[in-house]
């Protein structure tokens, strides 16, 4: 269980499994990813409500194919104090690799150094299980930076879009 790997307790932060995809953690879920699409969807001219219909959309075809390609993952909740400020999906299973399938933090607690801390926790999983971490992210995505600074090199690009990036535990 992810909870049991992660110690990012200097900020007060706890990673809490989400035993089930009640409609309160579907609803924090969607909120969380659709701050992640906001500085792009600011250029489409679509109203509020049309934002919010598309990143719920969104939403919901990303949590059913990653319950559908990850059934056995660790699906997580970031909390600081008593509130949810992001989530973190995991694949544990893999024999050569832990995937981080998402990590993401509501923009209020961006740029604190809570999503290195975590990162950080889980490379020093991987290096006592001597196992690979990676995840894929967007070649634009601004959190790439913090990867390449955290050590994770780019292995394979995707599509054009997607890059592949790894961290070894030898690093």
């Amino acid at each position: 269980m992810i909870v049991s790997i992660l110690f990012a307790t200097h900020r007060n932060i706890t990673i809490k499994s989400i035993p089930e995809f009640t409609q309160e953690y579907l609803m924090i879920l969607s909120e969380i990813y659709a701050s992640t699409r906001m500085q792009e969807l600011m250029q489409t001219g679509w109203t509020d409500e049309q934002k919010k219909l598309f990143t719920d959309h969104q939403f919901q075809a990303q949590h059913d194919y990653y319950q559908k390609v990850y059934p056995d993952a660790s699906y997580n909740v970031i909390i600081q104090g008593d509130k949810v400020i992001g989530r973190l999906y995991v694949n544990l299973y893999h024999p050569s690799d832990i995937r981080i399938i998402d990590i993401a933090l509501l923009p209020d607690y961006r740029n604190q150094s809570i999503g290195s801390s975590i990162l950080k926790d889980l490379q020093q999983h991987c290096r006592s299980v001597g196992k690979v971490l990676s995840i894929h992210v967007e070649q634009f995505n601004p959190a790439k930076s913090l990867y390449e600074r955290l050590g994770f090199i780019h292995a394979e690009t995707y599509d054009q879009v997607y890059i592949l990036m790894k961290w070894y535990p030898e690093n």
